[in-house]
């Protein structure tokens, strides 16, 4: 039941997100058309950020699963720009707010979680030390998630596709490359 009470809030701001920016949303909104009472809410949610997170957190969790590989994720990165598509109120309206730093910072995360293990497989049978693989992860991450912001920053116009097609270009094999960089001799 607790899932389905989340679920109907995160539908109830996304709808509210359709004719009202964030900042004039209030929990009584969210609840009023959820049917729920306040305390329902607040036993969830700390606030309307926290619920924020919470669908950022859950609903990418969904699109990234099993795209964590060298061979996916291309699919990984394309399925969040997806999922910034078909929820592009949502996103722009929490992107353009105070609370774009949830945004970033999920995006930051998920992109570094899904990077993190693409660098892991690259780097069987090669002796390189963990700090040098979350650098390596680190670095495409911050280049990927500035990319995604110049995206949102432009509207979310231009075709994603091609900016996964110059990722990939850009970075085909090089994170094995990295790695060699970085090996132990011994």
């Amino acid at each position: 039941m607790s899932q389905i009470t989340k679920k109907a809030m995160a539908s109830s701001l996304k709808k509210l997100l359709e004719t009202k920016t964030l900042s004039k949303i209030t929990v009584s909104d969210i609840t009023d058309d959820c049917g729920i009472n306040r305390h329902t809410f607040y036993y969830h949610f700390q606030d309307i950020y926290d619920l924020i997170e919470w669908i950022y957190k859950s609903e990418t969790a969904k699109v990234l699963q099993e795209h964590d590989t060298y061979d996916s994720w291309q699919e990984g990165v394309r399925a969040l720009f997806q999922y910034a598509i078909e929820n592009k109120n949502f996103v722009e309206n929490t992107y353009h707010s105070i609370s774009k730093e949830y945004l970033i910072d999920h995006l930051y995360q998920v992109t570094y979680n899904l990077l993190i293990h693409v660098v892991e497989e690259q780097a069987q049978g090669i002796h390189v030390d963990t700090k040098h693989k979350e650098f390596i992860a680190h670095f495409y991450k911050y280049a990927f998630v500035g990319m995604a912001i110049d995206w949102i920053d432009q509207g979310m116009k231009s075709d994603y596709e091609n900016i996964i097609t110059d990722l990939s270009t850009l970075i085909e094999g090089d994170f094995h490359k990295a790695l060699l960089r970085f090996e132990r001799k011994y």
